[in-house]
């Protein structure tokens, strides 16, 4: 593809994520979003009227079918991922889904075997990879000057009700294991370069109304020695979100998203890093330059399956703990 014609891309999901992407790639040049797909065709038309982007359609499957788009980016609820990734790929669409590819690693190979079928570009949003703030750490790594030992990382949320980022309702429960550790599992092996040999979790009890535990620990180790320690919570009253210790050789860093500190909590200036200090437009832009380019993004399925066999083998774990 040429850069002097325009990337035309469908929005499908008008929640917290569908509308973090709009202005990522209203920041992109020779980037439009041509159609919006949302949960009813009302939503979707009030999303792109909001955003100022596109048109609303009904479905996913309008969507496929138009010959001006190029490009979907699925921010969808999670059971939906691996089924319209499927469907985008089949197309002839490059598709960039939100994490999780997946909840299960049959679902997660089919994937990468449809996008090695089409040879169109299919990426996973693992947004770590793509934060300053850690491409920061990763840069330190790089030129020799920093070596992890440790990773310490919580990942901390308040949902004992079944409520989106924006605080709505959602139509589908979230999942710590799956989801949410989706992402340290794949920072962890991509920032030591090193596959993860060893991995063990334990989980606290399973809610009565949402079907999920509300608690879960995990332990990683990477064949250079590396280890992580990944503590999940949905009943953690306090600050939200992520936040990674990285332990090592010559210093520590804390990172939170976009933002990086030393271990004595001393700010770390991340803004030279790269063209942007928002992760999700970083990520957008690896999207749309790796189809620009013929090839293969950063955080393709191909380079992210090895998080989703660690995860399916933590289930089986957990599963078998628990006698299921």
């Amino acid at each position: 593809m040429t850069h002097d014609r325009t990337l035309r891309v469908a929005l499908a999901g008008g929640g917290a994520f569908g509308a973090k992407h709009a202005a990522a790639l209203r920041r992109i040049e020779g980037v439009e979003v041509t159609a919006v797909v949302s949960s009813s065709l009302d939503s979707a038309r009030k999303f792109a009227a909001e955003q100022g982007v596109g048109r609303g359609v009904a479905s996913l499957d309008e969507v496929l079918a138009m010959d001006d788009v190029d490009a979907v980016i699925l921010a969808t609820p999670t059971p939906m991922h691996a089924e319209q990734t499927l469907a985008c790929l089949d197309a002839g669409k490059h598709v960039q889904v939100e994490i999780p590819l997946a909840s299960s690693l049959a679902d997660a190979e089919a994937c990468l075997e449809a996008q090695q079928r089409t040879g169109r570009v299919a990426m996973v949003g693992h947004t770590r990879r793509f934060n300053p703030s850690h491409q920061w750490v990763r840069q330190r790594i790089g030129a020799g000057e920093f070596h992890i030992q440790q990773m310490d990382v919580q990942t901390y949320f308040f949902r004992r009700t079944n409520l989106n980022a924006l605080g709505q309702p959602r139509s589908w429960t979230d999942h710590l294991l799956w989801h949410h550790a989706a992402h340290t599992v794949d920072l962890f092996a991509y920032q030591t370069g090193s596959p993860i040999v060893q991995a063990n979790a334990i989980q606290g009890p399973v809610h009565p109304e949402l079907g999920i535990a509300m608690d879960l620990s995990v332990q990683l180790r990477a064949e250079s020695g590396a280890i992580c320690t990944l503590s999940l919570s949905f009943n953690n009253d306090g600050p939200l979100g992520t936040f990674f210790r990285y332990i090592g050789d010559t210093g520590t860093y804390i990172a939170r998203y976009d933002d990086l500190a030393t271990g004595k909590d001393e700010p770390i200036d991340v803004s030279g890093v790269d063209v942007s200090m928002d992760g999700i437009e970083l990520q957008d832009r690896e999207f749309v330059a790796a189809i620009r380019e013929g090839r293969e993004p950063n955080a393709s399925i191909a380079q992210v399956l090895p998080c989703y066999r660690t995860l399916a083998a933590l289930e089986e774990q957990l599963n078998a703990a628990a006698g299921g």
